[in-house]
């Protein structure tokens, strides 16, 4: 089961695999009312979605966690290892003591920025990780709570890439073709994350601290009405969808600003295209947000579904229910897609 703790709204997603084939087994949708409790929530979404399953995957995000790509001498992966945490002492701002750390070795090579020429095939280039251990253990606790067995805990940012991952193989560039780079965002209710790959790899994430609360917000303000007003008004704006759209513009500008910066230096330090911009997160669904991103950021962009191609066990699943938030659950459903390799 993939459990996206967010903070207004835990998402639960169960992947179950029959032979090879993953199939959507559950699913469960709970928001969290203001002060509200979200173990309770998390109890709520194991109750409705009738999971079979009590082995969860979960996610982190925000300021307790840190990505790099770094560049280091080409070696092994037990000596990576134990190499990564002198390397990590340079890039991660919190002391070692207080964080888990990870790494992968990635296929590309450093490319222009690093110190390192990028034909030299003494280098490599290391996807670096770290987590503070209290948000970790925070989290861990929030499933052992529930009588749930969490099985391993990831980062937004690149659940986001397993969840496109489920959807197909990435085209590889032909000979002597740009490579093209394909930028996954989500807009989630108070950060929006992003990571742009090549070839199926992750080469630049990042996140910003953008997301579809400012919106609500920004509504609120203009129209002069309570938060959950607002918010139901962006779902739903009828005939007010160009004074919303108005309402929410400074919000996208500030958004597809830092979405384009992002793009373009991945493009310029990547040697790389990238040519389209799929996106998901529940901010997505303000009106009139994904033609200004397209817009804004020149590049195709359009809305992205995580469920697509899979098969849903219509007898254990409300399809309609799920059908109606696919944007939101591009996460959850990239831990649930763990399954492959459990």
């Amino acid at each position: 089961m993939g459990l996206d703790l967010g903070s207004q709204v835990v998402k639960a997603v169960e992947i179950t695999l029959e032979g090879p084939e993953p199939v959507i087994t559950g699913f469960a949708r709970v928001e969290i009312p203001p002060g509200g409790d979200r173990g309770a929530a998390i109890a709520e979404a194991f109750k409705k979605g009738r999971f079979r399953s009590k082995n969860v995957v979960t996610s982190v995000s925000g300021q307790s966690v840190v990505v790099r790509y770094v560049s280091m001498p080409r070696m092994s992966e037990n000596e990576l290892r134990q190499a990564i945490r002198i390397e990590a002492d340079r890039y991660v701002p919190f002391e070692l003591d207080e964080v888990k750390l990870d790494c992968q070795p990635l296929s590309r090579r450093p490319q222009k920025g690093t110190e390192t020429d990028p034909n030299d095939k003494e280098q490599m280039s290391v996807l670096l990780v770290a987590c503070r251990l209290q948000t970790l253990e925070e989290q861990v606790k929030a499933v052992l709570g529930q009588g749930l067995a969490p099985q391993a805990v990831d980062v937004d940012v690149f659940a986001l890439a397993n969840a496109w991952e489920l959807c197909g193989l990435p085209e590889e560039a032909k000979e002597g073709e740009q490579e093209k780079g394909v930028a996954l965002i989500d807009v989630g209710h108070v950060r929006t994350s992003i990571n742009v790959l090549c070839g199926g790899e992750t080469c630049f994430s990042r996140e910003i601290g953008i997301g579809g609360h400012d919106m609500t917000q920004a509504v609120a303000r203009r129209l002069g009405i309570e938060l959950h007003e607002a918010e139901n008004l962006k779902r739903n704006p009828g005939e007010q969808e160009a004074e919303l759209q108005r309402a929410i513009a400074p919000v996208l500008e500030d958004l597809t600003s830092e979405i384009t910066l992002s793009l373009d230096f991945v493009e310029h330090h990547e040697g790389l295209r990238v040519e389209e911009i799929l996106l998901s997160g529940g901010g997505i669904l303000a009106p009139g947000a994904i033609t200004y991103i397209e817009q804004a950021t020149a590049r195709t962009a359009r809305a992205w579904n995580p469920i697509e191609g899979l098969r849903i066990a219509v007898d254990r699943v409300d399809v309609e229910e799920l059908e109606a938030w696919t944007s939101s659950l591009a996460v959850a459903v990239g831990l649930a897609s763990r399954v492959r390799a459990a």
